[in-house]
């Protein structure tokens, strides 16, 4: 029998989804430790991806003059070659790194509402991509970075597939897609802004998509109300655009190191409250 989601857990989680969207530390990792460790129950992957659209409506309204510009000068550039600068550039790059992760994420859907939410799986990935995040740091590190207007279609496919690495909880569609754009050279900054441009299409269509289960679970979640779910996006709209303001102002003068040292301690911890047999996967 599915279970009814309770008001607790729905402003809880709707807050927690708000916050961690954007850091480094994966939001759906949260999610999914903080339903089984105070709820004793898994939300389902629905949920975080019907809440996502709160935390991507502030993307929209925090980009919205770039976006919109982006927008204009792509469509303005496919009829006039001389307006094809960098906005009609950064359109095409957004459409290039969307192609993965929609492919990826329609042929494993199944897979991601099930066992790619075994928290083995999320504590081992949070611990694993830290490292990650620090080589990419320390790649950076060895050369000057790139800015948007530098940026190649190829640096704009890596971070594609790099968000492909998102749909796995404890990796981070943020982290992930900033270090590849680390990697390929890319200032911390603008590795960051893009990230949160690509993510758009990706979260919009995922969320949309699992708005139907999200108030009847197929057995892989619980079964939340409409107002409930009304109220989780609302609060994840606000504290994801605070969020969002937050953290490029963060990593213009800090690495990712912070985020990594966090989710290591995080990792470790819920490896040892799953061996302990506290709580179960």
């Amino acid at each position: 029998m599915i279970e009814s989601m309770s008001w607790l857990q729905a402003v809880v989680l709707g807050a927690l989804q708000g916050v961690t969207e954007f850091l480094p530390i994966s939001s759906s990792g949260h999610l999914r430790i903080v339903s089984q460790v105070w709820f004793g129950q898994d939300a389902g992957a629905s949920f975080t991806a019907v809440t996502q659209l709160g935390t991507e409506l502030a993307v929209l309204i925090y980009f919205a003059k770039d976006i919109w510009r982006i927008i204009l000068a792509w469509f303005g550039g496919l009829r006039n070659t001389e307006r094809r600068g960098l906005d009609y550039r950064l359109g095409w790059y957004v459409i290039l790194a969307t192609i993965p992760i929609g492919l990826l994420g329609f042929v494993f859907k199944d897979e991601i509402r099930t066992a790619g939410r075994n928290l083995w799986l999320v504590a081992i990935m949070l611990i694993a991509f830290s490292f990650v995040f620090l080589a990419a740091e320390m790649t950076a590190a060895q050369r000057p970075g790139k800015s948007l207007d530098q940026m190649k279609p190829r640096d704009a496919l890596a971070m594609g597939l790099a968000q492909c690495l998102a749909l796995i909880p404890g990796v981070s569609r943020s982290g992930g897609t900033a270090s590849a754009g680390l990697f390929f050279g890319m200032k911390r900054e603008a590795a960051f802004r893009f990230s949160f441009l690509i993510a758009i299409p990706a979260v919009l269509a995922s969320g949309l998509f699992s708005l139907p289960d999200a108030f009847s679970p197929d057995g892989t979640g619980v079964s939340a109300s409409g107002p409930q779910i009304l109220v989780a996006t609302l609060i994840a709209f606000v504290l994801g655009y605070i969020s969002i303001a937050w953290l490029l102002k963060f990593v213009s003068d800090h690495s990712l190191g912070w985020f990594a040292a966090y989710r290591i301690a995080l990792g470790l911890l819920v490896l040892i409250l799953l061996t302990a047999g506290v709580i179960t996967t």
